[in-house]
């Protein structure tokens, strides 16, 4: 296997902006990926500064890279802003997908949901539209479905108590553990063909314990 280089969307995200120092951390190379209007927010080096639109640019930006980490989602509360699930879950993963084979990337990492496999309402449904936009790239790649983020659920006596009695599929998970095991799975470029839900996200995360020590 070649060396692995990332090219991480949605870097300026909630789970992006965990697992970006945490690659730097142990050397993994990423660029990281900002449109012009966020170029501010984020400092890495080196950066993808382009819309994903522009598939020209993005192209270029992927250059040299192995695996695009795919992060990119917005929830209802964004809509206001112009953002929608076909342009910021469907849209922007299509603009990957095409980039991504023009530029020889080998492997596409991509955040779904729980429930993505089933949908059921809009939310996970554009979620599903995303996954079979992976699935048919041709590409390898890997999907990741968490459930909810422990981060937000409230106190960790809570959490724990929530992780005790909830089903591993539903079981809500920190953003420390879901950046830790996205990063194993681009780095090491395994499992491939797969989407990590349950049990087996669960074992994803506990293989990489040793990234959040």
């Amino acid at each position: 296997m070649k060396p692995r280089r990332l090219f991480l969307a949605g870097a300026t995200g909630a789970v992006g902006r965990v697992l970006l120092p945490l690659a730097v951390r142990h050397q993994v190379p990423v660029v990281a990926h900002v449109r012009p209007k966020s170029v501010g927010s984020l400092r890495h080096e080196p950066l993808a500064v382009c819309e994903l639109s522009d598939t020209p640019a993005l192209v270029k930006g992927l250059e040299g890279c192995t695996t695009v980490v795919q992060l990119i989602g917005t929830m209802r509360a964004r809509f206001g802003s112009g953002d929608t699930y076909e342009t910021s879950d469907v849209g922007t993963t299509r603009s990957l997908v095409d980039a991504a084979k023009q530029a020889g990337v080998d492997h596409l990492v991509l955040l779904s949901s729980v429930g993505a496999g089933s949908p059921i309402g809009a939310y996970l449904q554009a979620k599903a539209r995303a996954e079979a936009l992976v699935r048919g790239s041709g590409l390898d790649f890997t999907i990741v479905r968490p459930s909810s983020f422990a981060d937000r659920e409230g106190t960790p006596g809570l959490v724990a108590a929530l992780r005790g009695l909830t089903p591993a599929r539903f079981r809500p998970i920190t953003l420390a553990e879901l950046a830790s095991a996205i990063l194993r799975v681009a780095s090491e470029r395994a499992p491939v063909g797969v989407a990590l839900e349950g049990r087996p996200l669960w074992d994803a995360v506990d293989a990489a314990a040793a990234l959040r020590a």
